[in-house]
């Protein structure tokens, strides 16, 4: 049995279409808010179709020194074209990225994680210092 941090797939994003990428500032201000955009499909787009979408995207905040992660927040796309008529014929479909304002009050990690319905999870991080 594996255990669960072996479930989550990691690549380069310019080359794999499920990647989450991380876009913030390297450094910020303590205490100031920062915007934080995730995408996943930023290089290759990812299809979001109603038989092959993101399903959510999930973001945390490590800082150095403290023990776990915290939530920063959790996106679900429920919009994939479904529709009575049948698969991608709705009139709203979801893009697989999000924009969230956060400050913080020590440097640390930055950690998201999506899920892609037919291809599980991913995941990617990046280092934020404060400036």
């Amino acid at each position: 049995m594996k255990m669960f941090g072996e479930l989550f797939q990691e690549a380069d994003w310019k080359k794999e279409k499920h990647i989450p990428v991380i876009e913030c500032a390297e450094k910020v201000k303590a205490g100031e808010f920062f915007p934080v955009k995730v995408t996943v499909g930023k290089e290759i787009p990812h299809p979001n179709t109603t038989a092959h979408h993101i399903s959510w995207i999930a973001v945390y905040f490590q800082a150095e020194g403290e023990k776990f992660p915290f939530e920063v927040g959790r996106f679900d796309f429920n919009a994939h074209g479904e529709s009575m008529d049948g698969p991608d014929k709705g009139s709203v479909y979801t893009g697989s990225e999000v924009t969230v304002n956060m400050k913080v009050t020590k440097p640390g990690v930055i950690y998201v994680s999506s899920q892609c319905n037919l291809h599980g999870l991913w995941s990617s991080q990046k280092e934020l210092q404060l400036g």
